[in-house]
């Protein structure tokens, strides 16, 4: 596992917005008030969603709320990689997948589109606007090469593709999510080549098949009452 440490420049304080600090007190009221530390998670992914990145103030202020050591708020935010220790882009923050049946697919072109529209890997553009990293699997393997940004998947993705994306995302706009060859969910590529007869499917040869009369149950003799 690779060693997570939280980012060398930090910013003097953090509060939660109004909205934010009210799904806090939501997320701790789901709990009793001796496990209230069960609401840690919930509540670093309120500060991520509202900052960008989880902070050390972050962390100190979540750590107060439920009255638990600063330590065990740090250890979780560094053990799960869905917390972001320093700041990401504003407007897009992309995780390139860049595991083996990705990087069959096209991956490394990719990777050169992100280098060359936004930076190196881990470095926010000079606009505060796009950063990127490469990931491992995020399980969407049948519609490799892809990449989330921000909080969805952008799947079947091309050079060409990926740098329109960014293009949108750059213009204010919001790129529609999915595939990009027009693939619903994780179809096959081309045409369907399994299930092409819709009686496998749509239970008319079920229909047909003729269920054999079985024997009656054996009736139970009823209990003579007694003498």
């Amino acid at each position: 596992m690779s060693v997570r440490r939280l980012a060398k420049e930090q910013p003097a304080s953090f509060a939660f917005s109004t909205e934010s600090q009210a799904k806090a007190d939501w997320w701790k009221a789901k709990y009793p008030a001796v496990r209230k530390q069960s609401a840690v998670i919930p509540m670093l992914w309120l500060a991520q969603k509202q900052e960008g990145w989880i902070s050390e103030p972050a962390i100190q202020e979540i750590a107060k709320q439920l009255e638990m050591p600063v330590i065990r708020v740090l250890e979780v935010a560094t053990f799960y990689v869905m917390f972001q220790l320093a700041p990401v882009g504003k407007t897009a923050f992309v995780q390139l997948c860049g595991t083996t049946p990705c990087q069959l697919r096209g991956a490394l072109d990719l990777r050169s589109v992100l280098e060359k529209k936004i930076g190196p890997a881990h470095t926010v553009s000079a606009d505060g606007k796009f950063s990127w990293e490469e990931v491992e699997c995020l399980g969407a393997c049948c519609n490799a090469p892809m990449a989330a940004i921000n909080d969805y998947y952008y799947e079947d993705l091309t050079p060409e593709s990926l740098s329109a994306i960014l293009d949108d995302f750059a213009a204010g706009k919001a790129p529609q999510p999915g595939s990009y060859e027009g693939r619903k969910s994780s179809e096959p590529k081309d045409k369907v080549q399994t299930l092409t007869d819709p009686k496998l499917y749509d239970g008319s040869a079920a229909k047909k098949i003729k269920i054999p009369n079985l024997p009656e149950k054996p009736k139970k003799a009823k209990a003579e009452p007694a003498a």
